[in-house]
């Protein structure tokens, strides 16, 4: 293998990064970069990191206070940050920052439970309060791994407005009850003949939902509209994390293919429906 040049990574970097000194003119050239973008992706070299969680969180105030971006969508699960976006949007009454953060269970909880997080979503609870619901920032995450609280979630929205295909869906969904709460168990029983799929069921589960929402969306204007979305998205997570993990025991890199084309869906859908610009974390 040919050595690295050291000296030539040393002076791209010269020539291209920003020094930052704390003042509030350390983005200014955000301004060039923004102009016209309706996406903007904010990276890392670690997770966990508070010193990239702090800048980034600036960056991210800055983009929308100043350039009028939207939405937020973190590498997190749809449930769990779909909390936290009713919260910052006012929707959820009698809890505090810290605990719309309490979704954030799986591993690595304090990839989004730490004290940066919570200290932005605090700034943006009061930030949404001073606008219209049509204008308030929204708060998304664009992960797969949630296939049992999307699953509860769907159920518990169909309870809400159609208790009788909520009872469809708990039957549907009931296929996964034999493989434990460990998507892992589905993955290695149905990949090695041990276990029929569930895809048609988390199929047919999607179909349904879809086929009745003019009719779920009607009844409470915009909020029945934003408890729909959350819903859809859910049963829709369900059919591609089933599909993930039945791909997960292959030699290749379709798994890993198929969650970076959910990611790419769900902000399309978050587009699609909200027409917002989004900040992507």
């Amino acid at each position: 293998m040919k050595p690295i040049n050291t000296n030539i990574i040393s002076s791209a970097i010269r020539q291209n990064a920003y020094m930052l000194y704390g003042k509030p003119d350390d983005y200014d050239a955000l301004a060039d970069l923004v102009e016209g973008v309706d996406v903007v992706l904010l990276g890392e070299a670690t997770h966990g990191t508070s010193e990239f969680y702090h800048e980034r969180v600036a960056i991210t105030k800055r983009l929308i206070t100043q350039y009028g971006f939207n939405a937020i969508a973190i590498e997190g699960d749809w449930p769990d940050a779909y909390r936290v976006n009713q919260y910052v949007k006012g929707q959820l009454n009698g809890i505090t920052a810290k605990q719309s953060l309490d979704g954030f269970k799986r591993f690595p909880t304090w990839m989004w439970r730490n004290r940066e997080v919570l200290g932005f979503v605090e700034w943006l609870h009061y930030y949404n309060h001073q606008l219209s619901s049509e204008k308030q920032v929204g708060f998304y995450g664009l992960d797969l791994y949630s296939m049992h609280a999307s699953m509860d979630a769907v159920i518990k929205y169909l309870s809400k407005v159609d208790p009788e295909a909520a009872m469809r869906a708990r039957k549907r969904y009931a296929c996964f009850d034999h493989f434990g709460i460990n998507p892992q168990n589905y993955a290695y029983a149905t990949r090695f003949g041990q276990a029929g799929t569930c895809e048609h069921d988390a199929i047919q589960q999607l179909h349904e939902l879809r086929s009745k929402a003019g009719a779920y969306q009607q009844r409470d204007g915009r909020l029945a509209a934003d408890e729909y979305f959350f819903a859809e998205q859910n049963a829709k997570l369900v059919k591609n994390v089933e599909q993930y993990y039945r791909l997960m025991f292959e030699r290749d890199v379709s798994s890993w293919n198929l969650r970076d084309r959910h990611m790419m869906d769900c902000n399309g859908l978050i587009k699609r429906d909200t027409f917002l610009e989004i900040i992507i974390n």
